[in-house]
């Protein structure tokens, strides 16, 4: 489930970075909130409150 968790966050940060033209007015708050969504995730993963894989 952790895993899972964390593959989906990542790929939302790089999809939430303003790169692509129609994303570049949204500056750096929807990657902002998905960097400390995946930090939230990765430190319950260290302090094994998640379990980390299947």
């Amino acid at each position: 489930m952790g895993l899972i968790l964390l593959i989906l966050l990542i790929v939302l940060l790089v999809g939430g970075l303003p790169t692509w033209p129609h994303s570049r007015n949204w500056g750096y708050r929807p990657s902002g909130i998905l960097g400390l969504l995946l930090l939230v995730l990765v430190i319950m993963l260290l302090l094994n409150v998640i379990r980390f894989g299947f």
